[in-house]
This record gives C-alpha cells, structure tokens and sequence, in this order.
C-alpha cells in the first residue's frame, strides 16, 4: 500500500489527534502483559531487550504482542556494540598487501587502503534500529508525539477561582 504507515489507534488517542471517522474500529487490541523474548539471545542482547522492555514498561506502552519486534531492536543494538569492536580492534581502513606485476615480468607488493567492512555493518545497524526506536517512540522525536500517562497535571487556582 503507497503512502504513509497508518498509525495505531492508541498513539492518536494519546495525541490528541483521534477523529472518529478515521479510526479503525476493529484494529485489534494489545493485551497489556509484559513483552518476553520467544527465542534465546546473545548476552549482549539480552542486556538490551531488557533495558528496553523497562522503559517501554514505564512508559506504559509495553505489549507482548511487541516482543519479536523488540527483539530485533536488541539484535541490532548488540550488533552496534560488536561492530565498535571489531572498529576498535582493527580500524576503520584496513592495509592489505597485494601483488602487483610489473611490465618486466617481475612482482612487488603494493599497499592497498580497504575500508572496513564492519564500518559499513553498524551504519546499517543504527540505521535500522533507529527506525525501530521511532517506532516504539523511543526517540526524541517521536516521545514529542506521545502523552504517556503519568502524574496528573497540577490543578489551575485560577480556573478553581472563576469556576467557583
């Protein structure tokens, strides 16, 4: 389908942006338990899916209907951390020697700069987990978009005054 993704009912309600006639009234409903991870991840991962699911938690957006979603996101975090390793173990160009043939027959060996694969890797990976923070509304942007429900905003004493 052309066009923007279509917004799940709930982020309009709490944006405020709710109109009855472009709602979708048999969207099916989240149940509200906690996301957990259907499959084993990596530790790194883990730690991550952990971290997120807490602060989807309180932000009371969480649904185990997210959970293989969130899982990806973690995937792609834990991805992040172990192309910054291989970056810091191996740099960001790589030095290669290769053989050159010269026109007399003979070879000699040439250094040769590569760029590092795992450069091109976490690019992708923040790419796409950015997208997955924004869809969660885990990003500054897209928070902006969001009332999350909280404390109750402190009453006005001059509405209490004309109201009576």
């Amino acid at each position: 389908m052309p066009g923007r993704k279509r917004k799940p009912t709930h982020l309009h309600i709490v944006q405020g942006t709710a109109q009855p006639c472009r709602l979708n009234k048999r969207e099916p409903k989240a149940p509200s338990e906690a996301p957990h991870a259907a499959v084993e991840l990596s530790p790194r991962a883990s730690f991550w899916y952990g971290i997120i699911c807490g602060r989807l938690q309180a932000m009371g957006i969480a649904s185990v209907v997210d959970s293989e979603a969130l899982m990806l996101l973690a995937v792609r975090l834990a991805e992040i951390g172990e192309c910054d390793g291989a970056i810091k173990k191996h740099g960001r160009v790589l030095v290669r020697l290769e053989l050159i043939e010269l026109p007399d027959g003979r070879t000699r060996s040439q250094k040769v700069l590569k760029a590092n694969p795992a450069v091109a890797q976490r690019s992708e990976a923040m790419r796409h987990s950015q997208s997955l923070l924004a869809e969660f509304g885990l990003s500054p942007a897209a928070r902006a978009k969001v009332s999350a429900p909280g404390a109750p905003a402190e009453a006005n004493p001059w509405e209490a005054l004309i109201n009576g």
